[in-house]
């Protein structure tokens, strides 16, 4: 099954994909829809509503406003040795806040404080059951499926300190959908080719199956923290490529398009257009 989340004329709303129609569901977003209760999914399979085009759709953050989204920097080896960093023994955890996310079609206005906005292509993962000290055994099961995350970088903000986070969660500039495709449908997403594009060039390519630590692993880390619950976004971490590293340095400006697209998963299409203060959203 695959689940969005739209923007409709009486505000956001999750809907199921049935073939090139979505169905709009009675929930405001995906998020909403795995707050709902264990069953969920029978809920959101079984509900009819709406038709709108996918052609027509207006896609917003498949969970508009977790409590939780979590990245993994480092975790593919690739990317550690581009950046002459070691393997981590440990998932090497930063955050981001709910306002950072975007569609996955939306532009993205680059930021006037900086100049060196670079891309990251990473499978996400969307939690559907809380998890609380969870072994990596059972962590699977708290997954609700799978979606692409953007981990767009301002790298002269996150390289200022030693903490990522300023660098990592400007305001609507982390594209994440446009699905989310539940576990059955990719085998939890464990070998699936990745890869972005900037303006059709080919920058990351990869496979989840290079990942250093697996999804489960990073689920029963994390809920050894803090209780993951229902709508909680991972991004578990990007492949060499990026800008940031290439030789010279390259960033994103008006009128570069990033494509990011994850086998079974789809593909979002980012434009980036000319720098602006935003409005309070």
């Amino acid at each position: 099954m695959r689940l969005a989340t739209i923007r409709t004329d009486e505000g956001t709303r999750a809907a199921r994909l049935d073939d090139d129609e979505l169905v709009v569901l009675p929930f405001g977003d995906v998020g909403r829809l795995l707050a709902s209760g264990d069953d969920w999914a029978q809920r959101a399979a079984a509900a009819d509503g709406t038709r709108i085009a996918v052609s027509a759709a207006d896609f917003a953050p498949l969970t508009p406003a977790p409590e939780k989204v979590f990245c993994v920097g480092l975790n593919y080896r690739d990317h550690a040795d581009e950046a002459s960093l070691a393997v981590p023994e440990y998932p090497t955890l930063f955050a981001k806040y709910g306002r950072s996310l975007i569609g996955a079609n939306d532009d993205l206005a680059i930021p006037t404080a900086s100049d060196k906005v670079d891309w990251e292509v990473e499978l996400g993962v969307v939690i559907g059951r809380p998890a609380r000290h969870v072994s990596e055994q059972d962590a699977l099961d708290h997954v609700a499926g799978y979606t692409i995350v953007n981990d767009v970088s301002m790298r002269d903000w996150q390289l200022r300190t030693s903490q990522f986070l300023a660098g990592k969660t400007f305001e609507a500039s982390t594209p994440v959908g446009p699905y989310l495709v539940t576990p059955d449908e990719i085998d939890h997403a464990r070998s699936l080719s990745m890869e972005l594009s900037v303006d059709g060039e080919i920058k990351q390519r990869t496979s989840t199956n290079q990942m250093i630590f697996s999804v489960a692993e990073v689920v029963s880390y994390i809920s050894t923290v803090i209780t993951l619950m229902p709508g909680d976004l991972i991004a578990t971490g990007t492949s060499s490529g990026v800008g940031h590293l290439a030789e010279p340095p390259t960033y994103l400006g008006e009128g570069n398009v990033m494509t990011c697209t994850i086998e079974g998963l789809g593909s979002q299409t980012t434009r980036c257009t000319a720098p602006a203060l935003e409005a309070v959203r």
